[in-house]
C-alpha cells in the first residue's frame, strides 16, 4: 500500500494556441492543456461536474480533440509529433495510436455514420481516414479533399447528411464537399476580401443542427455569417454593438433551436444570438480576458421542484382569480435564456462551466498553466501560499487551501525555468527565465522591481536567493557561469565552469557556501569568503550531467546531487567522499528535496514519471508514487507543515502529499505521552541505521520551548501544535479552531483567517454581517435594451387601471401578474389583505424558482419561507448559502409576517426549534458534500459548528483520519468518549505488527475499560514463550501457563467468553477455536438469533495468532471461522450501509461454502436470497419493487442486524479516504471485488498482486477481520 497519501491536485488551464481543444459528449466536458487532457464528469448526486481523469500520453503540444458521436467513452486526440491517438475515458487507457500522421492535425474529427473512422488534416491537406479497427483498418485518402491553395484551418463533418463536409481556410474561403455533387473549393469568402490577397482565417464553423446546409462560419476580422453550402450565398451577417469586438469561438445551443452563442476574443464577454436577428439578444461580461474556445452542453438534469404544477386554466375569471404569469423575461423581454451549460475556456488559460439558465458559474477555474511546471516553492514566512513557475511564461502564486491562484506574474517571459521566494515577509520572488534574465517580481504590487542580464541572452536554469544573506542571489546558466550578485544588481562572483550549469544552492548553515551542478557530470562547492574563483571542492562520481544540487538543512556539510545517469547521490563535504548512491529511477532525476525534520528523509522526482522518497541511512526506497502523468520537476514542502509535499510535473499539474504515514509512529509517541527523547533528538540519534524517526528540526524544538514554558493546558496544546505540524492544510487548523470555540475559548483569541473557513453557528451571522458592511455595492451592468409592448398588454393595461379606480384591488393585482408587472402587483396587494399579499409572494418566488433564478430570494426572505429558499439552494448544489439561511432563520433573523398583533411568542419557539433541525440537515448536507469531494476534515468542521461532535467523529473516522480524530476526541473529552475508543482500537490493530507491538499496548491503556482489547492483542502476538509472557506483563494479563488453569476454571463455571479468552492466552490458543465455533454454530442454528449474540465471541476468535491459524491440522475449523466471520461481516457491513462490500462478503462467504469441507447451519441458496432481498429493499430503482417474500426475509435480516450495541450507528455511510476523489496514474489495478478500475488508493492483498481500493478495505476490515483472499491472514489496511 502506498505510504504517500495523495492530498490535492491544482489542474492545468486551457491551452490557447490551437482551436479544437474543448469537446463535450453525454455527461463529460474534456479540454486541453499542452501536453495533457482533462476530462470532468457530471456528479449525479450533486449535480456538479468533477474532474474525473488526466490523459497525458502526448510528448508534444496536443492540436485537436474530438469525441466519438456514436460512443461516449471514446475521443481522439492529436499532437505536434504527428500522433494520433483514440482514447477509452471509462477504462483510461489508450486503444490504439497512429504514430504517423504525415504532418502536423490541425483538426480531427470522427466520421459520422462511419463506425471507427477519423478523418484528420493538416496545412493544405489532404484529408486522411484512419480506421482503427476491424478488417478494413488502415489509412485512406479523401478522393477529394486535397490540393487546397491555402491553409486549413479547421473542418466540420456534418452531423446528418452522410459524407458532407466544410473546410474553413487561412485565406478566409470556405470549401464544401458532398458525395454526389460537384465540389467547392475556396467559396463564400467575406465580400470585403474579394479580389485582395489579405488573409482573414476562419476562426470557427459550425453546421446548423435544423438543417442540412446551413452553417455558421465566423472569420477573425469579418465577423460571424449564416451562409447558405448550397446556394453559396450568405443569409445574414450578424453585427456587433463595437467595431472593436471580435469572435473566435461559437456554438450552437442544442436546447433553443435557432439559437447560438459567441464569446468575444479581446474581453470575456458571451453574446446569445438568433438566426432571426443581426444583433445580439444578450450579452454578458463574463471575465476580463477574451474568449478561446466554447462549447454547449445538453443541459444536466435539473432538480425538479416538488408540486409545481401549473394550475389549470378555469374557464370562468372573477375578480378574484388566480392569473397565470407570463415567463419572467429578461431586460430584453424578448426572449428567455435557453437552459444549457457552457463550457468557456478563456486566453489566460481559466476553464469554466456557466449555466446560462441560472446565470451562473456552476464552476470556474480562474488561472491555470497551460504548460509544463518546472518548479514550486512554498512561501517561507506563509505555508499557505505556493508558488509555480512554468514552460508558459509566467509565475503564479496559489492558495493551498482552496487551490486557487491568487496572484500570476505579467507573463512573457519566454520559459520560467525557476523561483525563489525572498526570505521572510519581503513577498518578492526571484525568477530565472529562458531569454529575458533573471527578475525580481514584487507579488503583491504585481510587477517586475528588478532585472539581471548579466548571463546574457542564454537561458538560466536556476535562481536561488541566500535565506541566511537576504541581500545575495545566485543564478546558473547554459553559458557555463554561477552568477552571485546583490539584489540592486551588483556582481560579487562570476564562477566558470566548464560546460552549462544546471543546478546551484546556498548552504542552509554557513551563509558563504554554495554547490553548483554541472553538464561535466561534477559536483562543485565554492566558499564566497575568499576572493578565489576556484571551487573547495569538486565532486566526481555521476555518469552523466548533474542537474539540481541540495544541502541537507540539518546535517552539516551532507549534500546531495540528481544526475540525467537516474541516481541521486549524497556527499559528505567533511570527508570529501560520496557516502550513499540511491538507484532506482529508470531516467533522468530532476526534483529534490531533503525532509526539514526527519534528517535521513529525501524525495527525489523524476522523468521516469515517479517520485520516490529515500531513507539515505541505508539507501533504501520507503515509497514510490506513480500518480503523475509525466516528467516530474520540482519538489517542496514548509519547515512549518514538514509533511506536506508539493510537487509539479510536465502534465501541467501540482499536486499535494502528506508523508506523514512514513513516520506516523512518531505522532502516537506524542498522542501516548512518551518521554520527549522518543519524539525529539539529535541527528546522530536519528542517523542510526533502522533506528525509529525523530524530530531534530526547528519547528519541533520550537514547538517543545513553547510547551516548557506553559503551566496549564499543556497536553491540549502539545496535541494541537503537533497534530497541525503533521496534517495538511485543507481545514486542520479550521477544525481545531472549532474545537476550542466548542471548549469555551474566548472569541477573541480567534486567528484572523477563521471567518474565511467553516465557523461555528454563533459566528457565521455576526462575520457575515460585517463582512457585507464592508462590501460595497456593486453596480450591475447589462447591454442591450427593451422594445415596444404589443397592443394586446395595452389593452390589458387600460382594464387594469379602471379595476384600480373602482377599488377592485385583486383585481388590478392579478392583471398585472398576467402583464409580468409583478412588482406593481406585490407592492399594493397588502390592500387586499396581508394573507393575499403573501400568497402572491409565494407564488412569484414558486415561478421565479421553477425558472431557476435567483431572484426568487427576496420573495422566500419577506415572507419566511425558509425551507422553501433552503430546498431552492440544496437543490443548485449551493450548499454554504443554505446554511447561512437556515442560521439567519434559527437567530430569529426571518419571521413570517404577522396578520395580527397576537401573542406570537410559543410560534417563535416552535418556530425556532423547527429552523434548528433545518440548520442540522443544511450542516449535514455540506458536510456530505465536502465528504464525497475527499475532504473529511472539512465534513468534521461542518458538524462541529453546529455541536454534532458525535458526526464530526464519525466522519473522521469514516475518512481514516485516525490519529487527528483520536488527538481532538481526547480534547474534546467527554462528548467525543465512544468513538475516541474506536479509533484507538483501530489504530491499536494498526500497529498490531513488529517492530510496534508496544505502541499498540500503549494505545489501548489510553482506553478505561481495557482488559478485553489487551487481552486480543497479548493472544495475536507472535513470538517465544518469554516474549509473550513479557507482553502478558506489560497488559497485566497472567502468565501463559496460567492462563490455560484459568480457561478451565471458567468453562467449569460456565463462563464461556472468559474461557474462550484465556484459552487464546494459553500454550495451546487451537482450544479455543472449537468451543467458540461449537456455541457460534449452535447459536445459528436457532430462529430467534441475533448479530449480536455471536459477533463478540468470533470478534475475539479471529485474534488467534496466524501462525496457529493456518497450522494444516485446522484446516476445518479455519475455513468455519472464515466463513462465520465473511457471514457476519456481511450483516453488519447492512448495518453500516456499506453497500459496496456487501455482495463482495456474501460472495466470499458462498465460494468458501462451495470450496470446503465444513459444517455450519448456513446454506449458499439461502445466502443468495437474502443478498437478493437487500439488493430488492435498498434499491434507489423504484421500477422494480421487491416481492412480498423480499420484503419478508429483509425484515427478518433487519431483526437479526439491528438489537446490535448503539455505539457504531454514528457510523453509517461508506468509507472514503482523502484522494478519492482524485485521477492517478498508478498502474491500472482493477479491484478484485468489482472487476472495475480502482478511482483513488489501492489497497494490495498478501498476495501481491490482487488489489481492492482502499475505502473497500477498511470498511471490510471494520466487519470482518480476515482477508478477502480466504488464506486465514488478518488484513490490517489502517
Amino acid at each position: 500500500m502506498s505510504q504517500v497519501k495523495q492530498l490535492g491536485l491544482l489542474a492545468a488551464g486551457c491551452q490557447p494556441w490551437n482551436k479544437d481543444v474543448c469537446a463535450a459528449s453525454g455527461d463529460r466536458f474534456a479540454y486541453c492543456a499542452t501536453l495533457a487532457i482533462y476530462i470532468y464528469q457530471l456528479d449525479q448526486q450533486y449535480n456538479e461536474f468533477k474532474l474525473r481523469s488526466i490523459m497525458s500520453e502526448h510528448k508534444k503540444t496536443i492540436t485537436a480533440i474530438s469525441w466519438c458521436p456514436d460512443n461516449h467513452d471514446l475521443f481522439a486526440s492529436a499532437s505536434a509529433d504527428n500522433l494520433l491517438i483514440i482514447w477509452n475515458v471509462a477504462e483510461q487507457k489508450v486503444v490504439a495510436r497512429l504514430d504517423n500522421t504525415k504532418g502536423i492535425p490541425a483538426s480531427v474529427s470522427w466520421c459520422w455514420n462511419s463506425t471507427g473512422g477519423i478523418a484528420f488534416v493538416s496545412h493544405r491537406g489532404p484529408l486522411y481516414v484512419w480506421v482503427y479497427g476491424g478488417l478494413d483498418s488502415g489509412v485512406t485518402v479523401h478522393k477529394e479533399a486535397h490540393s487546397f491553395l491555402s491553409d486549413i484551418c479547421l473542418f466540420r463533418w456534418h452531423p446528418t447528411k452522410k459524407g458532407k463536409l466544410v473546410f474553413g481556410h487561412t485565406d478566409g474561403s470556405l470549401s464544401i464537399f458532398q458525395p454526389g455533387c460537384k465540389s467547392q473549393k475556396h467559396v463564400l469568402r467575406p465580400e470585403s476580401l474579394e479580389g485582395t490577397d489579405e488573409e482573414d482565417p476562419v476562426t470557427a464553423l459550425e453546421w446548423d443542427p435544423l438543417s442540412t446546409d446551413y452553417l455558421l462560419v465566423s472569420n477573425l476580422h469579418n465577423g460571424i455569417r449564416l451562409v447558405d453550402s448550397e446556394g453559396l450565398s450568405c443569409i445574414t451577417s450578424f453585427s456587433f454593438p463595437s467595431a472593436a469586438a471580435s469572435v473566435q469561438c461559437l456554438a450552437w445551443v442544442p436546447s433553443a433551436p435557432g439559437m447560438f452563442i459567441t464569446g468575444d476574443s479581446q474581453v470575456g464577454v458571451l453574446r446569445i444570438w438568433n438566426v432571426s436577428r443581426s444583433t445580439p439578444l444578450d450579452n454578458f461580461k463574463l471575465k476580463k480576458t477574451g474568449f478561446h474556445a466554447l462549447h454547449v452542453l445538453n443541459s444536466p438534469p435539473a432538480k425538479k421542484a416538488q408540486g409545481s404544477g401549473s394550475p389549470s386554466k378555469s374557464q370562468y375569471t372573477s375578480s378574484t382569480s388566480e392569473a397565470v404569469p407570463p415567463p419572467t423575461l429578461s431586460q430584453n423581454q424578448f426572449f428567455s435564456l435557453p437552459p444549457g451549460h457552457a463550457v468557456c475556456c478563456f486566453m489566460d488559460g481559466g476553464v469554466g462551466l456557466y449555466d446560462m439558465g441560472a446565470k451562473k458559474w456552476d464552476f470556474i477555474r480562474d488561472l491555470g498553466h497551460v504548460e509544463t511546471i518546472f518548479d514550486c516553492k512554498f512561501k517561507p514566512d506563509d505555508p499557505n501560499l505556493l508558488a509555480t513557475a512554468s514552460f508558459d511564461g509566467t509565475i503564479k502564486v496559489w492558495d493551498t487551501n482552496t487551490l486557487k491562484a491568487v496572484y500570476t506574474s505579467p507573463g512573457n517571459e519566454g520559459v520560467v525555468y525557476s523561483l525563489s521566494w525572498a526570505p521572510g515577509n519581503l513577498n518578492c520572488i526571484a525568477g530565472a527565465s529562458s531569454r529575458n534574465g533573471a527578475f525580481i517580481w514584487d507579488v503583491k504590487k504585481g510587477k517586475m522591481i528588478t532585472r539581471f542580464n548579466e548571463h546574457g541572452k542564454n537561458g538560466i536554469f536556476c535562481i536561488s536567493w541566500s535565506h541566511k544573506d537576504s541581500k545575495r542571489i545566485a543564478t546558473c546558466s547554459g553559458d557555463g557561469f554561477c552568477i552571485v550578485r546583490t539584489i540592486d544588481g551588483k556582481v560579487l562572483h562570476k564562477y566558470k565552469h566548464p560546460a552549462a550549469v544546471f543546478g546551484c544552492d546556498w548552504s542552509q548553515n554557513n551563509k558563504d557556501m554554495i554547490a553548483t551542478g554541472c553538464e561535466d557530470k561534477n559536483v562543485r562547492v565554492y566558499y564566497l569568503a575568499t576572493s578565489s574563483d576556484q571551487p573547495l571542492k569538486v565532486f566526481t562520481g555521476h555518469l552523466a550531467k548533474v542537474f539540481h544540487v541540495r544541502w541537507s538543512p540539518l546535517r552539516e556539510g551532507i549534500l546531495c546531487s540528481g544526475s540525467d545517469d537516474g541516481t541521486v547521490r549524497i556527499w559528505d563535504y567533511t570527508q570529501d567522499t560520496c557516502i550513499n548512491v540511491l538507484s532506482g529511477h529508470t531516467a533522468p532525476v530532476r526534483g529534490l528535496m531533503w525532509n526539514t525534520e526527519v534528517p535521513y528523509l529525501l524525495t527525489s522526482g523524476s522523468w521516469d514519471y515517479t517520485i520516490r522518497v529515500w531513507d539515505t541511512r541505508d539507501g533504501t526506497c520507503l515509497d514510490t508514487v506513480f500518480d503523475h502523468g509525466a516528467d516530474v520537476y520540482g519538489l517542496t514542502c514548509h519547515p512549518t507543515r514538514p509533511f506536506t509535499m508539493a510537487s509539479c510535473s510536465r502534465d501541467s499539474t501540482v499536486r499535494l502529499w502528506s508523508l506523514t504515514p512514513l513516520i506516523s509512529p512518531l505522532l502516537l509517541n506524542i498522542i501516548t505521552d512518551q518521554p520527549w527523547d522518543k519524539i525529539i533528538g539529535n541527528t546522530d540519534r536519528a542517523m542510526v541505521p533502522g533506528s525509529p524517526p525523530l524530530l531534530c528540526g526547528k519547528v519541533s524544538r520550537d514547538i517543545k520551548q513553547e510547551l516548557d514554558k506553559l503551566t496549564s493546558d499543556v497536553r491540549v496544546k502539545k496535541l494541537r501544535w503537533f497534530s497541525e505540524c503533521f496534517s495538511p492544510p485543507g481545514g486542520s487548523s479550521n477544525l481545531w479552531d472549532l474545537v476550542s470555540v466548542i471548549n469555551g475559548q474566548d472569541d477573541s483569541l480567534l486567528p484572523s483567517n477563521y471567518s474565511r473557513g467553516v465557523m461555528h453557528m454563533k459566528h457565521l451571522l455576526r462575520f457575515k454581517i460585517s463582512e457585507a458592511q464592508e462590501l460595497t455595492i456593486v453596480k450591475m451592468s447589462k447591454f442591450g435594451g427593451g422594445i415596444g409592448a404589443p397592443s394586446k398588454e395595452e389593452r390589458l393595461k387600460e382594464a387594469a387601471d379602471i379595476h384600480l379606480r373602482l377599488g377592485q384591488i385583486q383585481r388590478y393585482c392579478e392583471l398585472m401578474v398576467e402583464l409580468g408587472q409583478w412588482d406593481k402587483a406585490l407592492s399594493v396587494a397588502p390592500g387586499v389583505s396581508m394573507k393575499y399579499w403573501k400568497k402572491l409572494m409565494q407564488r412569484r418566488a414558486d415561478q421565479v424558482m421553477a425558472e431557476d433564478n435567483e431572484e426568487a430570494i427576496p420573495y422566500c426572505i419577506a415572507t419566511g419561507d425558509v425551507k422553501k429558499l433552503v430546498k431552492f439552494f440544496t437543490s443548485r448544489g449551493q450548499l454554504k448559502e443554505a446554511l447561512l439561511v437556515a442560521q439567519g432563520a434559527c437567530e430569529g433573523n426571518i419571521h413570517m409576517p404577522q396578520s395580527s398583533t397576537a401573542n406570537h411568542t410559543a410560534n417563535d419557539v416552535d418556530n425556532r426549534q423547527q429552523y434548528q433541525s433545518l440548520l442540522h440537515k443544511v450542516s449535514q448536507d455540506l458536510a456530505e458534500w465536502y465528504f464525497q469531494d475527499g475532504c473529511s476534515v472539512l465534513a468534521a468542521c461542518c458538524h462541529l459548528a453546529v455541536d454534532s461532535v458525535e458526526l464530526a467523529m464519525s466522519s473522521l473516522i469514516r475518512g481514516n483520519e485516525l490519529e487527528l480524530a483520536v488527538c481532538v476526541g481526547d480534547v474534546l473529552g467527554q462528548p467525543a468518549n465512544e468513538s475516541t475508543t474506536y479509533c484507538l482500537e483501530l489504530l491499536a490493530r494498526k500497529y498490531m505488527t513488529a517492530p510496534t507491538w508496544d505502541l499498540a499496548a500503549d494505545l489501548l491503556h489510553m482506553i478505561p475499560d481495557n482488559q478485553l482489547l489487551l487481552a486480543k492483542l497479548c493472544a495475536f502476538y507472535p513470538g517465544s514463550t518469554a516474549e509473550i509472557n513479557g507482553i502478558h506483563e506489560k497488559c497485566g494479563l497472567p502468565l501463559v501457563e496460567e492462563c490455560k488453569a484459568l480457561a478451565e476454571a471458567a468453562l467449569t463455571e460456565g463462563d464461556l467468553f472468559s474461557a474462550i479468552k484465556f484459552q487464546l492466552l494459553s500454550p495451546e490458543p487451537e482450544n479455543a477455536l472449537c468451543i467458540g465455533l461449537a456455541h457460534v454454530k449452535e447459536q445459528l442454528s436457532r430462529s430467534d438469533w441475533t448479530a449480536a449474540a455471536v459477533e463478540p465471541i468470533l470478534d475475539l476468535l479471529s485474534y488467534i495468532r496466524t501462525d496457529r491459524l493456518i497450522m494444516a491440522k485446522l484446516t476445518e475449523a479455519r475455513s468455519e471461522l472464515l466463513i462465520l466471520c465473511g457471514y457476519i461481516g456481511a450483516l453488519l457491513a447492512i448495518k453500516r450501509q456499506y453497500s459496496s462490500i456487501v455482495p463482495a462478503l456474501y460472495e466470499y462467504t458462498s465460494q468458501l461454502l462451495k470450496r470446503r469441507e465444513v459444517c455450519v447451519p448456513l446454506k449458499i441458496e439461502q445466502l443468495s436470497v437474502e443478498l437478493d432481498a437487500w439488493r430488492a429493499c435498498t434499491s434507489t430503482n423504484h421500477s422494480n419493487p421487491p416481492s412480498e417474500s423480499q420484503k419478508q426475509e429483509f425484515s427478518v435480516l433487519d431483526n437479526r442486524i439491528y438489537p446490535t450495541v448503539s455505539a457504531t450507528l454514528t457510523l453509517c455511510g461508506l468509507d472514503y479516504v482523502t484522494g478519492s476523489n482524485l485521477p492517478s496514474h498508478s498502474d491500472v489495478q482493477l479491484s478484485c471485488f468489482t472487476g472495475h478500475r480502482i478511482q483513488g488508493p489501492v489497497f494490495l492483498l498478501e498476495d501481491g498482486k490482487s488489489a481492492i481500493s482502499l475505502n473497500d478495505a477498511l470498511m471490510w476490515a471494520k466487519v470482518n477481520p480476515f482477508s478477502p483472499l480466504g488464506t486465514g491472514v488478518r488484513i490490517n489496511p489502517f
